[in-house]
C-alpha cells in the first residue's frame, strides 16, 4: 500500500493520502482529499511526523516508517484514497481514447481535447458507457 504512494509526487501524493469510505465506482476530488487529511490522519501526522515539510513524499515516508503506530482509520483512508485518486488520474488521462467514437460522432470538427470534452459534456446522446464513466470518474461532471 505505502509503496504505491511513492509513484505519485508532490501535492498529488499528499492529497491522495486521505479519504475514507470511497466505493470502487466513486472518485474523490483533490479538495475533498485534503479535507480528509486533517480529519483522518491529522493526529497521526502531527504525532509521528511533526515539523516535516509536506512535499517530496516526506509525509508518506514518515507514515511508512511508523506504519505500526498509524491509526487503523488513517491506514484505511490511505488505501481508499490511493485507489480513488489513481482511478481519477487514469480517467483524466484516458478519457479521450475511451470517448473517441462519441467525439467523432457528436463533435465533428471540434479540435483539442478540452474543446472535445466541453462538447461531450454538452451532448446528452453519449451512448458509450465507458466514455460516460470516464468523464464521471475524472470528476468532470
Amino acid at each position: 500500500m505505502m509503496k504505491r504512494l511513492r509513484l505519485m509526487s508532490g501535492a498529488v501524493a499528499i492529497v491522495t493520502l486521505f479519504m475514507a469510505g470511497i466505493s470502487s465506482a466513486d472518485t474523490i476530488s483533490y479538495a475533498d482529499a485534503v479535507s480528509a487529511l486533517a480529519k483522518d490522519c491529522g493526529k497521526d501526522i502531527k504525532k509521528l511526523c511533526s515539523g516535516l515539510n509536506l512535499g517530496n513524499n516526506r509525509i508518506q515516508d514518515c507514515l511508512q516508517k511508523n506504519e505500526a503506530k498509524v491509526s487503523p482509520t488513517c491506514t484505511s483512508t490511505l488505501t481508499s484514497v490511493t485507489a480513488s485518486i489513481s482511478q481519477r488520474q487514469a480517467a483524466q488521462t484516458g478519457f479521450f481514447k475511451l470517448c473517441e467514437h462519441d467525439a467523432a460522432e457528436f463533435c465533428k470538427g471540434v479540435k483539442g481535447e478540452g474543446n472535445i470534452l466541453a462538447c461531450l459534456l454538452k451532448t446528452k446522446r453519449i451512448d458509450n458507457g465507458k466514455c460516460n464513466q470516464a468523464i464521471t470518474d475524472a470528476g468532470w461532471r
